[in-house]
C-alpha cells in the first residue's frame, strides 16, 4: 500500500538494493557491501547528507538487478559508520528512519538514484482499544515465539514489551523474527499500523504452530530413544536374572505356536526333525537377537512348503485335446505329445513328469502353450524366467550363513504354486549365462534329471524335496545355445514358424476377437476381412510368430476406434485397402520369381529366424585371368561353398561342355543381392554351382525352379535344415518346382498338405540331376582331346610351351 503523503515533497537519493535483508524504521543493523554500484551509492551518500534508500531485491540470487528486480517500498536510512574490509568490501552500520516508496527512477548509472516519498501514518487511531488489544496479543505471541525458538535474547523480548508506540511495535517485532524476506516485505509495505499488527499476529500464530509441532516431534524422538535404551537395559537385567535362576524358556507362546504348526504340517521325517531342532534353538535365544529372526524365517519356509499337498491331475484325454485346440491353432506335435503323456499316465500311475523343451523362434506361442498344458492337466502354473541369470545361487539358493540368504527359484516356485506337482515353465533356458559366481545351467542338471530330482536339496533349506512329480517345460529360441548336458536331459519339440494360412486362422480365431475386446469396440460395428489380415501378413510383418501381427491389428483397431467415436452411426469394414490407409506404405515386398528364364541367375532358398526367404544368385563372366569376386556380405561357409562349386565344375568341365581352361581365361563375379544383409551357410551350394554352369555354358535356368542343398567336391548333394520354411518361401514367391537333397525326402511330411499339393518337389542326390531339372536343356559334353604324352606330366615343359599346345 502506498498512501499519498499530504504536502510532503519527494526526495532524490541513492538506492542500495539489499539481498536477503529487509530494513525497518527504528532498526539499527550492519551488513557488508561488495558490489561496485552499491559502493558508489554509499560513497555518494556520505558526501551529501548520509541518507540512503534501502530496498530489498525480489530475487536475492540476482547479481546485477534492474528496476523490476527491486521492491518499490523500502526504508530511508542514515549511514552511521563505514568500515573498509579486505577484498573491496565495506561493512556499513545504518539506522532506519522512515518507510518510503519510489516515486520515480532518476538514474541507473553509476548507481541507482531514485525519487522517494515518505509513507506517513497518523499516530491518532480511531479505535485505540482494538489496536491496543492487537498489540497485547502480538507482544504475548512474540514472547511465546521467543521461548520456542531459543534464538532471541531476553533483552529483545523486554524491549518489545516496553514499546507503547503501536506503529513502531510491528516493525520491531518483525525485525527480530526469523522469517523470509517476502513476509517481512509485506509488513514493511503496509502503511496502516492496525493492518500491520493483524498481519504480524497471523504470522506469529502460524510460526508458533510450526515450532510446537517441531518440538513435539523432537520430544517423541527423544522419548523413543530413551525407551529403547530402557528396554535394552531391562532385557539385559532379565537375561541375567534368568541365567541365575536357570530358566532359559523365553517366548513360550511363540514356541508353542510353532510346535503346533510343525505337528499339523505332517512333514517328512527328516524335515520334522530339522524343524524341531531349529525350534529348540529359537526358544533358547532372546527374541531381539538377529539369529532368532533368521531361524523364524527358516521355520516359516519349512512350514509353508507343500510337502504333501498335490492337485488331482485331470487325465481326460478329450478335455486336454479340447483345451489345447481351443487356445492354439497348429502346434500339432506339442498337442499330440501331451495327449500321449496323459494316456501313459492313465495306464501307469506314478509316471515321473517329463522334461519338455519347446524350441522355436519368438512369437510362436511357446509360453502360452505351457499355460494351456497346465490348464488341460489341472496343474498349478508357475513361470520362471531364466534370461540373464548368471548366479548358481539363483537356482540352488544361498547357504544360511550369508546375510540375507534365501531359497533358490525352484523352491520359491514350489511355494508359489502351493502344490508339489505344479507345471513349472523355465522360460528362455538358452539365455543362461555364467561367471565367477558359478554356472546356473550346471545347477539345473539335477533339477531336470528325473533320476536325481527325487531328493533335490536347496542350499538354504538343506532338506530333500521331491521334484519328480513336477512337470518341467522349458522354452528356447535356439536349442544350439543350450549346453549339451542340459539339452540331453530334455525332450526337444521343435516349433517352426507359422505358414501364412496358419497366421490367418490364428488372427481370425484368436487375435482379432481379443483385440476387439481390449479396444472396447462393440460387436457388429466393425468387420475385419481376411484380405486385410493377408495384407498385414505379407507386407507389414516379417516374422515366424504372430507378435507383430497382433501389434499391427491393434494399431488398425485404434484408428478404427477413433472413427467410431467421431461418428457413432458408422459401420467399418477393414479390407486390404483400409490397411494401407491405416498403416501407411508397405514395409516388405515379397520377392517374386522372374517371369523369364535367365542365364547365370539361379534362385536359392534360405532359412532365417523369421521364416524362409528366396535368394537370387547372379554370376557374370568377363575376360581376365581367372579371378573370382564374391559379393553380397557372404559368410565364410558360403564362400567355401562357392569355391567347392567352382572346383567341381572344373573337374567336370568337359562333361558340362565347358572350356577346361575357363579358370585361366575368365574372371567370375558372383553376387547375392540385398548386399546389406549378411548371408551364410552351406545350403546354397547347388544353387551357386548351377548359376556358374549356366553362365559358363550360356544355357538359361528355368525361372520357376528354386533349389537348396549342400554340394561336395564329388558333386554329391547333402541334406539341409529348415525345409518347411524354405518351401513356404518358394510358394510365396510363385515358384512351382523345388529341388531338395534326397536325404531330406523324409522331411516332406512336415510341409503343410495344401502347400505340397501346389509344389513339385524333386529330391536329388547328384549335381548332374540338379542341372537336368534346373536348366532349360542339358549342356552337350565336349569331345575329349588326346591325352598329352606321359613325359609331359612327369617333366612339364616351360609355361610358354604349354600355352602353345592345341
Amino acid at each position: 500500500m502506498k498512501p499519498a503523503s499530504k504536502g510532503k515533497k519527494a526526495k532524490i537519493m541513492p538506492l542500495l538494493p539489499l539481498r536477503g535483508i529487509v530494513v525497518f524504521p527504528y532498526m539499527i543493523l550492519h551488513f557488508d557491501v561488495g558490489r561496485s554500484k552499491s559502493v558508489k551509492a554509499l560513497e555518494d551518500a556520505m558526501l551529501k547528507d548520509q541518507c540512503i534508500f534501502l530496498a530489498a531485491q525480489k530475487d536475492s540470487g540476482e547479481e546485477e538487478p534492474n528496476r523490476d528486480d527491486i521492491h518499490s517500498v523500502g526504508t530511508i536510512a542514515r549511514i552511521k559508520q563505514l568500515l573498509r574490509l579486505p577484498g573491496d568490501t565495506i561493512r556499513v552500520l545504518v539506522e532506519g528512519l522512515e518507510r518510503a516508496h519510489i516515486v520515480s527512477w532518476e538514474n541507473d548509472d553509476p548507481y541507482f538514484t531514485v525519487s522517494v516519498e515518505e509513507i506517513r501514518t497518523s499516530r491518532v487511531l480511531r479505535s485505540k482499544s482494538e489496536v491496543e488489544a492487537l498489540a497485547r496479543q502480538v507482544v504475548e505471541h512474540f514472547e511465546r515465539y521467543a521461548k520456542l525458538t531459543n534464538r532471541i535474547s531476553p533483552d529483545a523480548t523486554l524491549s518489545v514489551s516496553a514499546i507503547d508506540d503501536f506503529s513502531r511495535l510491528p516493525d520491531v517485532v518483525a525485525s527480530n523474527m526469523n522469517t523470509g524476506v517476502e513476509v517481512k516485505q509485506g509488513i514493511l509495505a503496509e502503511a496502516s499500523p492496525k493492518r500491520r499488527l493483524e498481519k504480524l499476529l497471523d504470522i506469529l500464530v502460524k510460526e508458533i504452530e510450526i515450532l510446537e509441532i517441531e518440538r513435539n516431534i523432537n520430544s517423541k524422538v527423544r522419548q523413543q530413544i530413551d525407551k529403547t535404551q530402557r528396554e535394552y537395559y531391562l532385557r539385559e537385567q532379565m537375561k541375567a536374572i534368568q541365567k541365575e535362576l536357570g530358566d532359559h524358556e523365553s517366548g513360550g507362546d511363540e514356541g508353542d505356536e510353532y510346535r503346533t504348526r510343525i505337528l499339523e504340517a505332517k512333514l517328512p521325517e527328516e524335515a520334522e526333525k530339522k524343524a524341531v531342532k531349529e525350534l529348540e534353538r529359537l526358544q533358547k535365544m532372546h527374541a531381539s537377537s538377529a539369529e532368532s529372526g533368521v531361524i523364524r524365517t527358516y521355520l516359516d519356509w519349512i512350514l509353508e512348503l507343500p510337502w504333501t499337498v498335490a492337485t488331482e491331475e485331470n487325465l481326460d484325454l478329450g478335455h486336454a485335446a479340447e483345451v489345447l485346440e481351443r487356445d492354439h491353432y497348429g502346434l500339432e506335435k506339442v498337442k499330440e505329445r501331451m495327449v500321449e503323456y496323459l494316456a501313459v499316465r492313465k495306464l501307469r500311475h506314478g509316471l515321473h513328469g517329463p522334461i519338455i523343451c519347446l524350441a522355436g523362434p519368438p512369437g510362436v506361442g511357446k509360453t502360452s502353450i505351457a499355460r494351456s498344458i497346465a490348464e488341460a492337466l489341472n496343474r498349478k502354473y508357475v513361470r520362471m524366467s531364466l534370461g540373464g541369470i548368471r548366479d548358481e545361487a539363483e537356482i540352488r539358493g544361498h547357504r544360511r550363513t550369508y546375510v540375507g540368504a534365501m531359497p533358490g527359484r525352484i523352491i520359491a516356485a514350489i511355494k508359489q504354486a502351493g502344490t508339489r506337482n505344479p507345471l513349472i515353465l523355465l522360460d528362455e533356458v538358452d539365455k543362461l549365462s555364467s561367471d565367477f559366481r558359478g554356472d546356473p545351467s550346471s545347477a539345473l542338471l539335477e533339477v531336470l534329471d528325473a533320476e536325481q530330482n527325487k531328493e533335490f536339496r536347496d542350499h538354504y533349506m538343506e532338506l530333500p524335496f521331491d521334484l519328480s512329480d513336477v512337470l518341467f517345460v522349458t522354452t528356447a529360441n535356439y536349442k544350439e545355445a543350450i549346453p549339451r548336458p542340459l539339452l540331453d536331459r530334455m525332450e526337444v519339440i521343435d516349433i517352426t514358424g507359422y505358414t501364412d494360412e496358419e497366421k490367418i486362422h490364428i488372427a481370425t480365431r484368436h487375435l482379432i476377437p481379443k483385440q476387439l475386446g481390449l479396444h472396447g469396440i462393440p460387436e457388429g460395428r466393425l468387420k475385419f476381412e481376411t484380405t486385410a489380415v493377408r495384407e498385414i501378413i505379407s507386407h507389414y510383418t516379417r516374422e515366424a510368430g504372430v507378435r507383430n501381427l497382433e501389434r499391427s491389428i491393434a494399431s488398425v483397431l485404434r484408428k478404427c476406434a477413433k472413427e467410431l467415436v467421431m461418428d457413432e452411426s458408422v459401420i467399418l469394414r477393414v479390407n486390404a485397402k483400409a490397411v494401407r490407409k491405416y498403416l501407411g506404405a508397405r514395409r516388405f515386398l515379397v520377392g517374386k520369381a522372374s517371369e523369364a528364364d535367365e542365364v547365370g541367375v539361379a534362385r536359392g532358398l534360405a532359412w532365417t529366424p523369421v521364416g524362409g526367404e528366396t535368394l537370387a544368385i547372379e554370376v557374370t563372366l568377363m575376360q581376365g585371368e581367372g579371378h573370382v569376386e564374391l559379393t553380397g556380405q557372404l559368410g565364410d561357409v558360403m564362400k567355401e561353398s562357392a569355391r567347392i562349386a567352382r572346383s567341381h565344375i572344373r573337374s567336370k568341365a568337359e562333361e558340362f561342355g565347358i572350356d577346361p581352361m575357363f579358370h585361366k581365361k575368365l574372371d567370375m563375379h558372383l553376387h547375392v543381392p540385398e548386399g546389406a544383409i549378411p548371408k551364410d551357410g552351406p545350403s546354397a551350394g547347388i544353387t551357386l554351382a548351377t548359376a556358374m554352369v549356366s553362365a559358363l555354358t550360356g544355357i538359361a535356368i528355368r525361372h520357376n525352379v528354386a533349389m537348396t542343398g549342400e554340394i561336395t567336391l564329388r558333386g554329391r548333394v547333402l541334406p539341409i535344415g529348415g525345409l518347411k520354411e524354405k518351401t513356404l518361401a518358394a510358394h510365396r514367391a510363385g515358384i512351382d518346382t523345388v529341388i531338395i537333397p534326397m536325404a531330406n525326402k523324409k522331411d516332406i511330411e512336415e510341409i503343410p498338405e495344401k502347400i505340397r499339393a501346389k509344389l513339385r518337389i524333386i529330391p536329388v542326390s547328384q549335381f548332374e540331376q540338379v542341372l537336368r531339372y534346373a536348366l532349360v536343356q542339358m549342356p552337350a559334353p565336349q569331345q575329349k582331346t588326346a591325352c598329352p604324352e606321359p613325359v609331359v606330366r612327369v617333366t612339364p615343359p616351360d609355361a610358354s610351351a604349354v600355352r602353345q599346345k592345341p
